[in-house]
């Protein structure tokens, strides 16, 4: 990965903030996107530049289009065309699907579908004139399982898989690549917030009997970014732990 450089969406805390630690551990530059949670954003630079790894923050709401072009001009500024492109960022906003509001399912979809669109396109170029570009969509279980409660969710994480497909088929002829990976329950801030009894039914379901850590999934993704993974394109990976076996 030295001298590749990595742009991770939504990478200020989380899975995305693991993503980008483990890509700068491997020599890459990288570019921590952040929407609003700026001093988190500043935190995961700071920790990969303390360990010897180079990082910069980038501010855009992957919504916003102008926001996401002049995010891309920046980097371009400080390190030329990106290599590697992982769309993270997403949000949920869950209830069950028949109290669920119009705004609640389009904004889910705004951000994790649209957000994916505008970030992949404006970078698309970049990607596909890469020496071997790398574009990876993090994805969800619940786009392939569903979830109670999440119908929004589900549906847009899952739609990441035909768009991933299709990009690959679009980019194979450069050389680069498009993959997927859908990870299982991830022991997050967000998964701490669940009630235990919850957690314990969840890992009761998990055959590996435990929840993924952050690094688990930073890993798979680090393989899908190497030269390693050259021959690997428009494929959904799963990181569950064995919950679709």
């Amino acid at each position: 990965m030295d001298q590749r450089t990595c742009l991770v969406t939504g990478a200020s805390r989380g899975i995305g903030r693991g993503i980008a630690e483990h890509l700068a551990s491997e020599g890459a530059n990288v570019v921590v996107n952040f929407r609003a949670s700026e001093k988190e954003a500043a935190d995961a630079v700071e920790e990969i530049r303390s360990n010897g790894g180079t990082a910069i923050t980038a501010q855009a709401d992957v919504t916003g289009r102008r926001e996401v072009e002049a995010m891309r001009d920046l980097i371009h500024d400080e390190f030329g065309e990106i290599d590697v492109l992982v769309n993270n960022a997403g949000i949920t906003q869950d209830t069950r699907f028949e109290e669920m509001t119009r705004e609640e399912w389009d904004q889910v979809m705004d951000v994790n579908l649209g957000g994916v669109f505008n970030v992949t396109q404006t970078f698309f170029e970049d990607i596909k004139s890469a020496d071997e570009g790398r574009l990876i969509n993090i994805s969800s279980i619940v786009g392939k399982q569903g979830n109670f409660g999440q119908a929004n969710y589900a549906t847009a994480k899952s739609g990441l898989f035909g768009f991933t497909r299709t990009i690959a088929l679009e980019l194979a002829r450069s050389g680069s690549t498009a993959n997927c990976l859908a990870p299982g329950f991830t022991q997050t801030d967000m998964l701490d917030e669940v009630d235990d009894e919850i957690q314990d039914k969840i890992r009761s379901e998990i055959p590996l009997d435990r929840f993924a850590q952050i690094d688990d999934i930073a890993a798979a993704v680090r393989f899908l970014a190497s030269e390693e993974s050259s021959y690997i394109t428009g494929e959904v990976i799963d990181v569950n732990g064995g919950m679709d076996l």
